[in-house]
């Protein structure tokens, strides 16, 4: 799959675009300049064509050292890697000297170029499109990514600027399905599928930091600022010949304490990024205790049924690391009894020690919220677990569960039958969850547990009259 940048000054629209080509909307939009920073890819879509789209940060001057200079050579970096570049550039505005600047720089890229004018809807977005004839760089392409407007001129340029990266690919095998037999224990583990794993923690937990560590590159914006990454940042990797996608996320905050439109829009990005994740890491920073925010980030990981890691950055930083990790590992243990034996891993994203560990730890995650159990296995424990402690009885009946199966994994999801289980109360199912959690080995994942009434064949025959 070819890879094609989005570039352009600020606030010309770029993040409007990629939304348009990728039909979600990924990236966040604002009228104000400069919401985008880190590069962000996605899969896009543009007629029969597929393609990777990255969407970049604004060109802006500044020194190296500086935000605006980190940024920009973040957005160098797309232009390295990518095999096109769409140049943006503000129809109604028309040009501007950081449009002539930018362009020179584009051109040197050498790489095969389409010269979009956004926002050209109108009378003064067609004399804009007509005045980007002076950058040389070809016909401009007019353009409206909020409206939709000229996406097809783009698709035939494409074709003309890409011959080889738009031809038509020849055709693929057809997808074989694993068929999973419901009585044997198994996995639902598919190696083909990249593993999808979200990065969330509090702001400055050193997120980026970490991931730049990871992939081996300076690929995410770090510096000392708190909340620097805004958008979920998505990064295709292999480790260890495993294919994953990890996503590094904006930090979030108690909601009480976010007021800015921008720090909200982020902080549900970076939610989103953790429900369609596989495995989440929560990322904690060492120095500092367990907080109320982390411990509902956990919770949250836990209703959306994700596997979690919990790292514990900036190890680098604690002087008494032996009894720092025990009093940790035990506080998580206390305060995170839905998802009790999960990893808790000391990592320093800036050093790399643990690093190892912490991605091992992710793999070991997801093949735990993979597992399948057989009918029969849980049924021999169901029974000896029913026989060291029966259900309560209920308005002098007694509870009875006669059956369990798993219905499915990602996360493990029993389902039990029996008799009047709606008045089944809520310890003992927290007895079956932490005894098949203990006895099936299923650390750190959600558990999910569903009740079935057994039919009563006896409800409709009628008692003969005496």
């Amino acid at each position: 799959m070819f890879a094609i940048a989005i570039i352009g000054r600020p606030n010309v629209g770029k993040s409007t675009l990629f939304n348009r080509l990728v039909g979600k909307k990924l990236a966040l939009v604002d009228d104000r300049p400069g919401v985008t920073r880190d590069r962000r890819e996605g899969e896009a879509k543009l007629g029969d064509l597929r393609f990777t789209i990255i969407d970049t940060a604004g060109l802006e001057e500044g020194d190296a050292a500086s935000l605006s200079g980190r940024t920009r050579a973040q957005t160098e970096a797309a232009i390295e890697s990518a095999d096109g570049i769409f140049f943006v550039i503000d129809a109604r505005i028309g040009l501007t000297p950081d449009d002539r600047a930018f362009a020179a720089l584009v051109r040197r890229a050498g790489k095969p170029l389409i010269l979009i004018a956004n926002k050209a809807e109108g009378k003064q977005g067609d004399a804009g499109a007509v005045e980007a004839y002076q950058l040389g760089l070809g016909d401009p392409i007019p353009l409206s990514a909020e409206h939709g407007d000229g996406f097809s001129e783009l698709y035939s340029a494409m074709l003309e600027a890409l011959p080889e990266q738009t031809a038509l690919p020849e055709e693929e095998e057809a997808e074989v399905r694993k068929v999973f037999d419901d009585e044997e224990d198994g996995t639902e583990l598919d190696l083909t599928k990249p593993l999808r794993i979200a990065v969330v923690g509090r702001p400055n937990a050193g997120k980026s930091t970490l991931l730049n560590h990871i992939i081996g590159e300076e690929r995410l914006l770090t510096g000392p600022e708190a909340g620097l990454t805004r958008d979920a940042i998505g990064i295709d990797l292999v480790w260890r010949d495993r294919e994953m996608k990890m996503f590094d996320t904006a930090g979030l905050r108690r909601r009480a304490k976010v007021d800015d439109k921008l720090e909200k829009l982020a902080g549900a990005d970076a939610l989103r990024a953790a429900k369609f994740a596989e495995v989440v890491i929560l990322l904690v920073d060492a120095t500092m205790p367990l907080e109320k925010q982390d411990l509902t980030l956990a919770d949250l990981v836990e209703r959306e049924g994700r596997a979690l890691v919990i790292g514990l950055n900036k190890w680098d930083l604690i002087e008494d690391k032996g009894s720092t990790l025990k009093a940790l590992r035990e506080e998580a243990l206390r305060l995170l009894p839905q998802v009790k034996g999960c990893p808790v891993v000391p990592v320093s994203g800036t050093t790399g020690f643990g690093v190892e560990r912490l991605m091992e730890a992710a793999i070991g995650a997801h093949e735990v919220w993979n597992k399948r159990i057989s009918t029969a296995r849980l049924n021999r424990w169901l029974t000896a677990a029913i026989d060291q402690q029966p259900p309560p009885a209920v308005a002098g009946r007694r509870i009875k569960i006669r059956y369990m199966t798993q219905l499915r994994a990602r996360p493990p999801y029993f389902i039990i039958f029996g008799n009047q289980l709606d008045a089944l109360p809520t310890s003992y199912e927290r007895f079956l969850v932490n005894g098949l959690r203990t006895t099936f080995e299923l650390p750190g994942v959600p558990i999910r547990i569903s009740k079935k009434v057994s039919d009563n064949p006896y409800k409709d025959r009628k008692r003969p009259q005496r």
